[in-house]
């Protein structure tokens, strides 16, 4: 039999408690039928209690980038509120730039790092959730992290239509078009539509007698679409000769 370790609650100003860390445990008790749990009741400032819940989460065995990068964020905001100083008892130290720093040494991970994480807040929902299922890499998704909202969803759209995801080179490219104010639509579909070397050694199809009849205007990745429409079309051809013959 196991015993789950209590969780956090702290009491807020307006007289409720809230739950500070194991949201989880509390879900788990939840099914298996638990009416109660053990907790222990903290005095805690919010920022305080964000402290506890950001470093609890990061102390999990498997966390999401989205995570990752939200508690950082969080932990910086919270020590930068704190009047610069180096945690809630010891004196001053200095600047933000400390404070990254500081953080850094705590979880383990460079200061640059924990910045690039942090870019990832900036992504729109539904390209984070591409990065948390991993289909899209951390290091390209750092960099589209600087585009604008407006700019990401042409992107994702430009990802479905092309059935490709960008490479840290095209992601440094786009932003470079976006620092030079030049990147458009047009651009993101063009950069999303170039070849990428390990594509080229990977043919939709290997049989020449296929991949001569398929269109040039068929976009790279579809090819097996156009193929699977044709032979439909063609059998439906076949279907209808076989009953007029009847």
């Amino acid at each position: 039999m196991y015993e789950l370790s209590a969780k956090n609650d702290r009491l807020k100003e307006d007289g409720r408690y809230e739950l500070i860390s194991g949201h989880r445990r509390k879900k788990a008790c939840e099914i298996a039928g638990l009416e109660t749990l053990k907790c222990e009741v903290k005095e805690l400032t919010r920022d305080e209690a964000i402290i506890v819940m950001v470093e609890s989460n990061l102390q999990r065995s498997t966390i999401l980038p989205s995570e990752k990068a939200f508690a950082y964020k969080m932990r910086l905001e919270v020590m930068n509120r704190q009047g610069q100083r180096r945690d809630l008892t010891s004196s001053p130290v200095g600047t933000k730039l400390r404070s990254d720093a500081e953080l850094a040494e705590k979880v383990g991970e460079s200061r640059n790092q924990i910045q690039r994480y942090i870019r990832l807040t900036e992504l729109v929902p539904e390209i984070l959730q591409m990065v948390d299922e991993r289909q899209i890499a951390f290091r390209p998704a750092v960099e589209i992290s600087y585009l604008s909202d407006e700019q990401q969803y042409s992107l994702l759209e430009a990802m479905q239509y092309n059935d490709a995801t960008p490479s840290l080179a095209q992601a440094i490219k786009m932003k470079k078009f976006m620092q030079d104010g030049k990147l458009t639509d047009e651009v993101i579909q063009s950069i999303m539509q170039e070849e990428k070397p390990n594509q080229r050694e990977k043919p939709a199809f290997r049989d020449e007698r296929i991949t001569k009849l398929i269109p040039k205007s068929v976009p790279r990745g579809r090819e097996s679409d156009f193929v699977v429409k044709a032979l439909e079309f063609y059998n439906r051809y076949l279907q209808r000769n076989k009953d007029r013959e009847r």
